[in-house]
């Protein structure tokens, strides 16, 4: 099969941009010698040494804290963050300092960073390393956070990121880091380090990954093969289309598209793999109905993780949103 997975396709993003800009810096636990648990760093150490690829101690807020002098001093820092729940030593450092530092010097210092965090469950990994922490960082100004999808959207949003000015927190979904392929040009996106808007574009806009007008579902990381999959059921027993929208930029959220879909399909189910209560969906779901509400024909309905910490891996799939899940919201919302 040719194509490239999620993680050749970082890989990448990562080898494009060391080669494109001597500054960017990749730091994190066991990136360099192993290269990365998942291999996302595969290669680097080989390519650029030792002074560009650093193996870290196992202290988060250490490696965060790092990047942000590194950041500081016009580097261009890439933190591997282990597993999602590994970050929460280095919440304090993101949050307090990362995000602000633009702010603090009325945006004489900003610090571009970019934290990459491999999160979610679906891979039988035990407690700590499943967590969907996305909505603590979407409710911090001062950061972006968004999540990829695609093959192709996981190379150019990740040179975007590096791009970027702001620091972004940059969700990448484990669960279909290896789960299909596609084919990711050698081209870049755009010129590195003069990307003329291209770069905030990929981080601000959503995608539509399936056409429909009878029913939105807007979701986002490994939920979103799921809600297409759905989706095609929906068509095949049903006669009924529906668009499936990609979030991809959680914070910022692409409003209009948002919008844009509930206004064409009347009907939407906001679909996530993280907790319910206090989760993106909720923000999501408010925007609709106060952007769009007589448009709806039916309220939105949620269909989420549960709020309890993530089972071990005999019961993970109970917890994450199946197809058979995604399917009874839908029907819920279609008064089926």
């Amino acid at each position: 099969m040719t194509g490239s997975t999620m993680v050749e396709a970082l890989n990448l993003a990562l080898h494009q941009a060391m080669d494109a800009d001597d500054r960017v810096i990749v730091l994190g636990e066991d990136v360099a010698k192993t290269g990365g648990v998942f291999r996302v760093t595969q290669g680097l150490l080989d390519r650029f040494g030792k002074d560009r690829i650093i193996d870290t101690p196992l202290a988060e807020a250490g490696i965060v804290g790092s990047a942000i002098g590194m950041a500081i001093y016009g580097l261009l820092p890439v933190v591997e963050i282990q597993f999602d729940a590994f970050v929460y030593p280095g919440f304090e450092q993101i949050v307090v300092h990362a995000a602000r530092y633009a702010w603090r010097t009325q945006g004489q210092v900003p610090a571009s960073i970019v934290i990459r965090i491999p999160f979610g469950g679906g891979v039988r990994a035990p407690e700590l390393h499943s967590d969907s922490p996305e909505a603590l960082f979407c409710h911090v100004p001062g950061l972006k956070v968004v999540c990829p999808t695609t093959p192709r959207d996981a190379r150019d949003m990740l040179l975007a990121a590096i791009e970027d000015p702001d620091p972004v927190v940059f969700m990448e979904p484990k669960r279909i880091y290896r789960a299909g392929r596609q084919e990711v040009p050698e081209e870049l996106p755009f010129e590195f380090g003069n990307s003329n808007g291209e770069a905030s574009a990929l981080l601000s806009t959503a995608r539509t990954a399936r056409e429909g007008s009878d029913l939105a579902i807007l979701t986002y990381g490994s939920t979103v093969p799921l809600s297409v999959e759905a989706a095609d059921h929906l068509a095949a027993d049903r006669g009924i289309e529906t668009k499936v929208v990609d979030l991809r930029s959680l914070f910022p959220l692409d409003v209009d598209a948002i919008v844009s879909a509930a206004q064409e399909c009347g009907r939407v189910l906001v679909v996530h793999e993280a907790p319910r209560s206090g989760g993106l969906g909720a923000e999501v779901s408010s925007l609709v109905h106060e952007r769009a509400m007589l448009d709806l024909e039916a309220p939105v309905l949620r269909v989420t993780g549960f709020d309890v910490p993530f089972p071990q891996f005999a019961n993970e799939d109970d917890y994450i949103p199946s197809v058979d899940r995604i399917l009874q919201g839908a029907y819920r919302v279609l008064d089926f």
